[in-house]
């Protein structure tokens, strides 16, 4: 880690998650990376779990993108670099402040089902959370653990994963100290990526300015360093004037030609374009914004051309990189070899049960509040990024704004939804979660 030189032990397998109850038959056989700082007392030292979300993705964005003792490098966001990206050690390893267990979910990485049960069993909000909670409290057990300041640190479907494991885990008996939530998807209800037709998407407006300004097509663009006071002022027009107009478009199909000026020169997308789809949803956006010019939803300041299919260059510019060094990595400097590859996303999502609490889609903010509540110490850490047209910041902030908590605390970077890629953020980033966990114990 910079001029330090840590010593750790890297642990590569499976553990099997066992019902809860008294059958303690097994569910589940988890495969997972773990790194624990030599010379420390397991008992006294800080342990994170980590996950992607998908749902269906397996965790080799955190594992080789974030925090680990090693990374890829992609240069984000000029992804023009000979490909695979080269595999570093990883100067910003959270590994001086926590030991990291990175998992993946059933049917992703080597992670599956133990007869009788089948993946599928588990590819639903409710039974994917309880499965995770149980693997957390196995390795608990097996490790020696208990004691120790236990954290959960997951990212966008990851996000709500979280909120219903803390939740679980509260109820379970087992304390968290802290709760990290990366470009979270807290609430299908008020992400209009996922509900165009029926949300608001007033919550976009903001990312979109953002990526009409690193694209030099809004006025004003303002530079990196200026950025953040100009989110400021968005947020406010966002919440002020579009949201409203937004919301009267939504029942009347009425655009005020008054905003379609403004709007244009906020983000440099046409106002014919904000005149036919006022409530203007991300993938409408990112397709228009300059003509022959594919913007991405995972990072909007990458470009691609355009395509049929994957149109997202932010995700699949960097997909073949991970993929590869994921391989390499567990087979040549872990050690772990298996007859199988490793499933970098379980074909899922079409079959997902996104049924939870009653409502059709989850709605995640009451499982964090539930948390809170049993938890009054329990701290949350929020990480976004501001050319993130998935799960965009400005969603993200007023969904956690319900629970009027001041024990969460929300980070802005410059980047998309994986802001630990762009080397700046990432050394931000760092230094902003190393003062989080020490201020959570």
């Amino acid at each position: 880690m910079g001029a330090t030189t840590l010593q750790y032990t890297a642990t590569a397998g499976h553990l099997t998650a066992l019902f809860p109850g008294a059958s303690r038959q097994p569910e589940a056989s988890f495969f997972y990376v773990a790194y624990t700082l030599d010379g420390q007392a397991p008992s006294t030292r800080p342990i994170t779990f980590f996950y992607n979300g998908g749902p269906g993705s397996a965790s080799v964005w955190l594992h080789l993108g974030s925090f680990g003792p090693r990374r890829i490098a992609t240069g984000a966001p000029d992804l023009s670099g000979p490909q695979p990206f080269p595999l570093v050690d990883n100067a910003e390893t959270l590994l001086d402040v926590t030991d990291m267990v990175f998992v993946d979910a059933i049917g992703t990485g080597y992670s599956e089902a133990i007869a009788p049960q089948t993946n599928g069993a588990f590819w639903g909000v409710d039974n994917d959370a309880a499965v995770f909670r149980d693997f957390v409290m196995r390795y608990l057990d097996v490790n020696s653990r208990n004691t120790s300041p236990k954290y959960l640190y997951g990212e966008s479907y990851g996000g709500p994963r979280s909120a219903i494991l803390a939740s679980l885990l509260e109820s379970a008996g087992v304390q968290l100290a802290g709760v990290v939530l990366q470009s979270p998807a807290m609430n299908y209800l008020s992400n209009c990526d996922i509900r165009e037709n029926s949300t608001n998407c007033y919550g976009f407006l903001p990312s979109y300015a953002a990526a009409g300004a690193w694209a030099g097509l809004a006025t004003p663009s303002p530079g990196p360093a200026q950025l953040p006071d100009y989110m400021v002022q968005m947020r406010s027009y966002a919440k002020t004037t579009y949201l409203p107009a937004a919301a009267t478009f939504l029942s009347t199909a009425l655009a005020p030609d008054a905003l379609l000026g403004p709007l244009q020169g906020f983000t440099g997308l046409q106002a014919s374009l904000w005149r036919a789809r006022f409530n203007m949803g991300p993938t409408i956006f990112r397709n228009n914004l300059k003509p022959g010019t594919q913007y991405g939803r995972y990072d909007a300041r990458v470009t691609g051309p355009p395509a049929a299919s994957d149109n997202d260059p932010s995700s699949s510019l960097i997909t073949p990189s991970f993929t590869t060094r994921i391989g390499e990595y567990l087979v040549n400097e872990l050690r772990y070899t298996t007859q199988t590859g490793y499933v970098m996303s379980a074909d899922s999502v079409g079959v997902w049960d996104f049924r939870h609490g009653n409502l059709p889609v989850p709605d995640s903010i009451p499982d964090l509040g539930a948390a809170l509540a049993m938890n009054p110490g329990l701290k949350v850490l929020v990480l976004t990024g501001y050319h993130d047209v998935a799960t965009p910041f400005l969603t993200t902030e007023d969904d956690m704004a319900r629970l009027s908590s001041a024990n969460i605390t929300v980070r802005n970077y410059i980047g998309g939804h994986m802001t630990y890629l762009t080397d700046d953020s990432r050394v931000r980033q760092k230094a902003d979660l190393a003062a989080w966990y020490r201020g959570t114990r």
